[in-house]
């Protein structure tokens, strides 16, 4: 996978021929790359429009490779997700960390706004990273995938919530706390709702649909 501090948020998939990864067969991969080579298939196999659940039968045809090739640099099917969960942690947290940090100035209701654009164009630019996210990909997965999605947005909104809380000309207080708080759970519901009408409408209505316009109501 690429690394986590691309700001395009785009995962690979195997459409990027460019990459010179994908749609290029080699007798013998590079160290790590048949690795990439299998989340990106993976990847590309979750954005087919109602597409069954994937098998590890149905992924090596994909690739045309054994399953035992597969075997070879996961464990596990359930490896192959964590390895998608990895990626979308890491480059969605990186750009958290990127707006949190180094937008100082901007007000905290429009970094937490950028927040939630981001993730949404994230999502938007990666549908099959998108059904990992809401849970659809992972129904008849290992019960720690889906737990380990939860938490993820557990982060986003404390995150929110802490950038929510900077607020330039006024003290902390229980009230600043709990109305921060209270807006950061909105945000986050909103945002994993999008989401799942996204997955739910196969990718046709898209996350950032008159964000602009929804975000002004909420913050």
């Amino acid at each position: 996978m690429p690394s986590a501090q691309s700001t395009s948020g785009e995962a690979p998939t195997d459409r990027a021929s460019d990459s010179g990864l994908a749609g290029q067969a080699r007798k013998r991969p590079k160290p790590g790359e048949r690795r990439v080579q299998i989340l990106q298939a993976l990847a590309s196999m979750l954005e087919q429009p109602g597409a069954e659940r994937i098998t590890t039968a149905t992924l090596a045809a994909h690739l045309e490779v054994s399953e035992a090739a597969l075997y070879r640099h996961f464990a596990s099917k359930a490896q192959m997700y964590e390895g998608l969960l990895d990626y979308i942690e890491q480059a969605v947290f990186s750009l958290i960390n990127h707006i949190a940090e180094r937008e100082i100035e901007t007000t905290p209701t429009e970094r937490a706004g950028k927040v939630i654009h981001m993730v949404m164009q994230f999502s938007e630019k990666n549908p099959g990273l998108s059904r990992v996210m809401v849970g659809d990909a992972l129904v008849f997965e290992n019960a720690r995938l889906q737990q380990r999605m939860n938490l993820f947005f557990d982060k986003i909104e404390a995150s929110l919530k802490q950038i929510l809380r900077v607020q330039a000309d006024l003290p902390a207080s229980a009230t600043t706390t709990v109305d921060a708080q209270v807006r950061a759970s909105v945000l986050t519901a909103f945002l994993v709702g999008r989401l799942q009408r996204f997955v739910r409408s196969n990718f046709k209505r898209l996350p950032t649909e008159n964000l602009s316009s929804s975000l002004f109501l909420m913050l």
